[in-house]
């Protein structure tokens, strides 16, 4: 497999990015894992051939396009070298949509973001069979 990141694995939509930032949402699942907040969601009727991703650094936190760039590079690149296990499950019991909230308040160095994104992919593949059951129903 092709460690890349091409258009087909970006989260382009404004449908799927209003549903999976839709507040109060039963299909929107979250958990923490600094500097990440992740949310994900299954779609068991049409899912996606590769987990479509979006990366997001807040504006707030970071003025300078520069830094949120940058942060976001790292993000991805991470992502892209550890996203083996996650596209080697099958399509019906992976995250079909993942959002990437970067929450540090600082700039953090490529390998604690490589580690946090290790750790997300690693406990995104051992989400409870229980919750993949929920969505299939």
């Amino acid at each position: 497999m092709k460690q890349t990141f091409g258009k087909n694995e970006r989260l382009c939509s404004h449908r799927v990015i209003g549903r999976l930032f839709q507040r109060g949402s039963a299909d929107v699942h979250t958990f923490y894992l600094f500097p990440f907040r992740v949310l994900y969601i299954y779609d068991t009727e049409t899912p996606p051939p590769f987990p479509q991703l979006l990366f997001s650094v807040s504006k707030r936190q970071f003025k300078k396009a520069v830094d949120r760039n940058l942060v976001k590079r790292r993000c991805r690149e991470a992502y892209r070298l550890n996203k083996a296990a996650l596209v080697s499950l099958p399509a019906e019991s992976r995250p079909a949509y993942i959002a990437f909230l970067y929450i540090a308040k600082e700039i953090s160095t490529f390998d604690v973001i490589e580690t946090a994104m290790k750790q997300s992919v690693n406990r995104l593949l051992k989400l409870p069979s229980a919750l993949r059951k929920n969505q299939n129903q």
